[in-house]
């Protein structure tokens, strides 16, 4: 829990209306009762337009900032003006009925501190006498109307546990002042009534929650404002509920759910309006009387069904300025109503016990389709620059999969920017795209999720304003691989390419949401990079100390299902290999930060040893067009033929094998290899054809540095090697190929590791973040530092400037101190040429 002595100032606001008695002792309660520090407390109370003597009485009372409106704003304008004049980091407001337990604001500041990701606390809302429930949890209707759950039933302290919620009542709540600002505050069209829900509702949609702290107590006289402006059908009451629902769901549900929603909710309105006032439905109908038709041309209409019908017409009457606010809305949004639906908690909630009324609300459910309105699929893109083909290298192969295990539950896109794009049939959307299209695709998902350099080319994304979630793929260190890649270049050439590479590393670092890596040895690298950017926020560190919600692990996959073999590429049928030969299988490309040449030699000197080893290299041509040979694989080919062992010892298949054949070529090798130099590129890199390795059994010789080789070392599935040591690896192929015992147990645990490593368990992270897809802590709109440090006194910043002196004058004497304090002078006379500017 923070520490109580670094507490934010906190302004409530309480807004008056024909209600001094009741505010006065509010106001009283909160100067006297509450267990907060009378510094940072600011009491403020809004009159709106009472004219009724109080505002004069309320001024008397001291520590009370009064603000007088003039005319009557209602409780969501009065609420805001006060807001206006609020130092505090944290509003609260509170009802002019209600006064809050001591623990009121404490409670829900600590809440505010110690969940960054928290706009807005709800608080716990008793009646006057503390027995019976005001709110404790919120729903929300189909048809936009909020609800106060279990209201009305007696406090058994049954619902005292911390939640999530849709909103918090106006009555009783708090919210940061930064993001209250941010959206604009309350809806002032709303006047009073659902103003709470509204807020609440666009939070979420942001992607702030709303948190319910039983601990925050207040009780509540309810109502007692109303019955100043309302008479005793509470026909007004009912009318600002019916508007103010409709604007509700019109500015929050998106699309494809309002337009089915919409039409049903008016419906409904006409149907609850008549069934209110049991108006006959039928008087109108030719034939429904045997009688002849009635002179009078005005119907007897009780107020409370005239309340649904003005509803509707001033509905129609806000709808242009509506309209605006929607697309603010939708356009900010970043979760979906299917992402909301739990906190709605029962959206099929008829709401009113009348029979007619309930009657037509089935009928309108189920013609509308309204049970499946909110389950709408969410849209997820997964944008890549490689070749999709059924020649795939590792970053398709990632992309493909993440598509593949996401299609489960959402409706996906796999969209590449590359030439090459001739796709196996596949379980979703698969598109190739150029540069100028991908705004399309862009536009038309949830959640971008992409590897390489993909944000570059959506320029848009990389706004750090966009409201779009974005999931960046950082398996591929690609600046520590283009040490070693770009070292045929030019000096010159390489310090720019890597200056090129580590930019586009950094905007993905700086803009991502959330982030996936290969291993442990990965996530510590990218925390590094992201701390260094300034991401490593005290707000995105209180809200997750693990910061596992912002970069998780999610190793190169394999398929759940094992590799079944239904032709033999190798043996008897690759060049003059045997069917009784040993093979040694090099799976996947040839690139320069790998080290083939040693395993070339020790083949050579294996190879006098047993005459029947043989080294097959997989893949020697990249399927990716745009990726040129590296100048490894032109060496090794030069080698292996000088060495005498080219077509006798070392075979090299110069294309690629299709993905889906892959199995074939495992299954027919004994082991796995993979070889590497000792830099840094090896420290941080994930061998993904080792999984290969495992998904098909093999043993496993690998080159120490990398994640990888740990895992083959503590889990003893194969050997490890020291770098450029052609003996050592020598004897260690003689051992998985040879030594039988050996072989067999290593391939029996790599029976138990290889489960760890399917796509479904490796992309977990991915897949419980896409469930709910939010922003990082420190992206969420409105964000702001709740405690700010206390501004010097006079004599602490002389203090202050003498301590500066005498340090300048030590490091640099009488010219250091020149220089600082003219630099000092140029940065004031800045900040003044600034201030009058932006003034």
């Amino acid at each position: 829990m923070p520490d109580p002595a670094h507490r934010p100032a906190v302004s409530v606001i309480v807004v008056n209306y024909r209600g001094a008695d009741d505010t006065i002792a509010c106001l009283r309660a909160l100067r006297d009762e509450l267990d907060y520090p009378a510094d940072l407390l600011q009491i403020i109370c809004v009159d709106n337009g009472s004219g009724d003597g109080g505002a004069e009485r309320i001024g008397r009372e001291p520590g009370v900032q009064l603000i007088e409106s003039g005319t009557n704003l209602g409780f969501a304008g009065g609420c805001n003006l006060g807001a206006s004049h609020a130092t505090g980091t944290v509003l609260a407001f509170l009802n002019n009925d209600a006064r809050p337990h001591a623990a009121w604001a404490a409670a829900a500041v600590d809440v505010l501190r110690a969940e960054p990701t928290v706009a807005a606390v709800a608080s716990k809302v008793l009646d006057w006498d503390g027995e019976i429930i005001d709110f404790v949890d919120a729903g929300l209707t189909w048809f936009g109307m909020g609800y106060k759950r279990h209201a009305g039933e007696p406090d058994t302290g049954e619902f005292d546990a911390p939640r999530d919620v849709l909103f918090a009542t106006g009555s009783a709540m708090f919210v940061r002042a930064g993001v209250f600002r941010e959206l604009g505050g309350f809806d002032e069209r709303f006047f009073m009534f659902y103003e709470d829900v509204d807020l609440g509702w666009r939070l979420n949609l942001r992607g702030w929650r709303v948190r319910y702290e039983p601990r925050s107590l207040a009780f509540h006289r309810h109502h007692a404002s109303m019955s100043k402006v309302d008479s005793a059908d509470h026909a007004r009451e009912l009318y600002l509920l019916e508007r103010n629902a409709l604007a509700a769901l019109y500015k929050n549900l998106s699309d494809a759910t309002l337009a089915k929603v919409l039409p049903a909710a008016l419906a409904l309105c006409v149907r609850r309006a008549t069934a209110r006032g049991d108006v006959d439905p039928t008087q109108l109908e030719i034939g429904a009387t045997a009688g002849p038709p009635s002179d009078s041309s005005t119907v007897e209409l009780p107020r409370t069904a005239l309340a649904g019908m003005l509803a509707i017409d001033q509905f129609v009457e806000l709808l242009a300025s509506l309209a605006g606010s929607r697309e603010t809305e939708q356009a900010a949004r970043v979760r979906s109503d299917a992402d909301l639906l739990p906190l709605l908690r029962n959206a099929m909630e008829p709401a009113y016990p009348l029979p007619r009324y309930l009657a037509a609300h089935d009928v309108l459910v189920d013609v509308f389709g309204l049970e499946d309105a909110f389950g709408g699929r969410r849209r997820v893109l997964v944008l890549t620059g490689d070749a999709i083909s059924d020649r795939m290298a590792g970053p398709a192969i990632r992309a493909w999969n993440m598509a593949d295990v996401l299609a489960a539950e959402h409706e996906v896109r796999l969209v590449t920017v590359n030439p090459l794009c001739a796709p196996p049939e596949a379980p979703f959307a698969v598109h190739r795209a150029k540069r100028r299209e991908l705004g399309v695709h862009v536009g038309w998902a949830d959640v971008v999720i992409l590897q390489g350099h993909a944000l570059e080319l959506v320029p848009d994304l990389k706004k750090t304003g966009s409201t779009k979630i974005v999931v960046c793929d950082m398996y591929d260190p690609m600046h520590l691989e283009l040490l070693e890649q770009g070292k045929d270049d030019t000096d010159e050439q390489r310090e720019l390419d890597l200056i090129g590479v580590t930019k586009v590393l950094n905007t993905q670092l700086e803009r991502g949401d959330f982030f996936l890596c290969a291993s442990e040895r990965q996530r510590h690298f990218w925390l590094g990079h992201l701390t260094a950017l300034g991401r490593l926020t005290p707000a995105l560190y209180d809200s997750d100390p693990t910061v596992r919600s912002l970069l998780a692990v999610a190793p190169f996959g394999l398929p759940g299902k094992p590799p079944q073999q239904t032709v033999s590429p190798i043996k008897g049928a690759l060049g003059d290999i045997a069917p009784g030969d040993k093979v040694v299988l090099w799976a996947g490309g040839v690139y320069s930060w790998f080290d083939p040449l040693t395993l070339v030699h020790a083949i050579d000197l294996l190879a006098k040893r047993h005459g029947d080893v043989r080294l097959v290299f997989l893949g020697m041509r990249h399927p990716n067009p745009e990726v040129p040979d590296m100048d490894i694989g032109g060496q090794t080919r030069l080698l292996a033929r000088r060495l005498g062992l080219t077509e006798r010892h070392v075979f090299f298949n110069e294309t690629w094998v299709p993905y889906h054949e892959r199995q074939n070529w495992l299954l027919d090798a004994d082991c796995g290899v993979t070889t590497h130099y000792e830099h840094v590129e090896t420290t941080f890199a994930f061998r993904t054809r080792v999984l290969d390795y495992l998904w098909a059994g093999l043993p496993i010789v690998t080159t120490d540095g990398d994640a990888f080789a740990d895992l083959v070392r503590t889990e003893r599935l194969g050997v490890v090697v020291p770098a450029e040591d052609a003996a050592a690896l020598a004897d260690a192929l003689a051992r998985v190929l040879y030594d039988e015992e050996f072989a067999r147990a290593a391939r029996e645990r790599i029976a138990a590791v290889r489960e760890r490593f399917t796509w479904e368990n490796v992309l977990a992270p991915l897949v419980s973040f896409c469930r709910n897809p939010v922003p990082a802590a420190d992206r969420l709109p409105g964000a702001a530092p709740l405690v700010h440090n206390k501004p010097l006194r006079v004599g602490e910043l002389v203090r202050r400037d003498i301590d500066l002196v005498r340090s300048y004058l030590d490091a640099g004497g009488p010219g250091e101190l020149t220089r600082r304090a003219a630099g000092r002078m140029r940065r004031l006379a800045a900040e003044r040429w600034k201030g009058k500017r932006d003034g």
